[in-house]
């Protein structure tokens, strides 16, 4: 059996975000990232992750006495994407604290599970760890999603009106720069207009490879009604890993000249400006409202 195809097959099926924390046998904090975490039981309270032996951190799990499960917010991609595949101290980049056990936490998780291990049995590149629950929290918040590679946050996206029509647009990121293409006013992140409804995402990305463009498709960073143009806009931040040239009609910016450039309208000029700050640290934020005005929510 090819096994890249029955891995996109497994890709197919959404799950949550989850990073799996112990310790090792020194006692230092160590974690990793998995969407396969379980359910098993309520009585007695079991659930179970599947550490894969090719982690560096396998070991620890695999003889670790506890371990805790915290599953991701919408919006801590990055935290997701640390423990998935940063090789220096994981924790000194993700805010944390300890719990039952000692056990490493995850600020901002939407549910976290303190678990005694109950059970370990191997099974082929993997093993299945089963953990008794001793201690668990949560919030109301949403979770992040996964499928097929990429996140997805279900909450965020209601939110913007994922299912109403819109012109949207993509912040594409390239080595310290912002593509940006020229509007009659003045500059603007790379748009595509007269969406359908839903799948913006796909649609975006499908639009811009057509350009010549291929890029990831992050979350949503700003979402805006213009109710006197009658329009909505949804800006999603992008990546796009290099890029020798800008197309044409399109130039790189970098960070720290956005905020001195024109703007084709004044709510893109006040989104590129808060960009550009935000860009500095890494920590972004989602902007829901209308041209004028809206609210500012913390994505990390």
């Amino acid at each position: 059996m090819n096994p890249f195809a029955l891995r996109d097959a497994f890709g197919r099926f959404m799950t949550g975000v989850t990073v799996i924390t112990a310790r090792d046998a020194s006692g230092a904090p160590v974690g990793f990232t998995a969407n396969s975490f379980t359910s098993v039981s309520l009585d007695p309270p079991l659930l179970l992750v599947c550490p894969g032996r090719f982690l560096s951190t396998f070991a620890a799990f695999e003889a670790c006495t506890h371990f805790a499960v915290n599953v991701l917010a919408e919006g801590q991609e990055d935290v997701s994407n640390t423990f998935a595949g940063y090789k220096g101290d994981r924790f000194a980049k993700v805010p944390h604290h300890f719990g039952a056990h000692e056990l490493p936490l995850i600020d901002g998780a939407v549910a976290q599970f303190c678990c005694k291990t109950h059970q370990v049995v191997p099974a082929g590149d993997h093993v299945v760890l089963m953990g008794e629950i001793t201690d668990v929290s949560h919030t109301d918040a949403a979770g992040l999603g996964y499928v097929g590679g990429r996140y997805f946050s279900l909450g965020l996206e209601r939110e913007t009106g994922a299912g109403a029509a819109t012109v949207l647009g993509a912040i594409v990121e390239v080595n310290g720069h912002v593509l940006m293409e020229q509007a009659e006013a003045g500059m603007r992140p790379v748009q595509v207009a007269g969406t359908p409804k839903g799948a913006q995402r796909d649609h975006i990305a499908a639009a811009l490879e057509a350009r010549g463009l291929r890029v990831q498709i992050k979350q949503v960073y700003s979402a805006f009604s213009d109710d006197e143009a009658g329009v909505r806009h949804t800006y999603y931040l992008a990546h796009a890993p290099h890029m020798d040239a800008a197309p044409a009609g399109m130039c790189l910016v970098p960070f720290s000249a956005l905020p001195a450039r024109a703007f084709s309208t004044p709510a893109i000029g006040h989104m590129m400006t808060r960009f550009a700050r935000e860009a500095q640290s890494r920590n972004f934020s989602l902007y829901l409202g209308d041209a004028e005005g809206g609210e500012i929510h913390a994505l990390s």
